[in-house]
């Protein structure tokens, strides 16, 4: 196997554990966990409800998804919650707010070289810088209005 493809390799398998341990979302459970739900079941509220019961503060983050506007870094925010919320059982979510992440960045780069009569040098590179953001709130259980 040719060292160009070894360091692609290497590469890509860096990236790919980078974005698989940049998706955790986590919980800290502060009430009675229910059956789980689907994330379609839960609501999202910015304010407080009339009868509700605290089940569980989560935050995530967009980070390791392809969103790259500001929008679509909030809908993966927004999905991700919901489904650290429904694994608890909670049909809403007491929305606390998002917060930009920044500093985060990744370099690649590959070359080769050529030679039989002539000397010939192929370099390409890359840097990026991994941006995004994360959400927290309280997965809630709110009993019918």
């Amino acid at each position: 196997m040719s060292l160009i493809r070894k360091v692609s390799i290497i590469s890509l398998s860096a990236i790919c554990s980078t974005l698989l341990i940049a998706c955790a979302s986590s919980s800290i459970i502060v009430g009675s966990v229910k059956p789980a739900l689907l994330p379609e079941q839960v609501k999202i509220y910015i304010h407080t409800p009339k009868k509700y019961n605290e089940i569980a503060l989560i935050e995530t983050s967009s980070t390791g998804s392809w969103a790259f506007t500001s929008q679509g870094k909030m809908d993966v925010v927004i999905e991700r919650l919901k489904e650290e919320a429904a694994k608890h059982g909670a049909n809403g979510i007491l929305f606390l707010g998002t917060v930009n992440e920044y500093g985060t960045s990744m370099a690649n780069s590959t070359g080769t070289t050529i030679t039989s009569n002539a000397d010939f040098c192929i370099g390409i590179g890359g840097s990026y810088e991994l941006t995004g953001k994360s959400g927290n709130g309280i997965a809630i259980f709110v009993e019918e209005e």
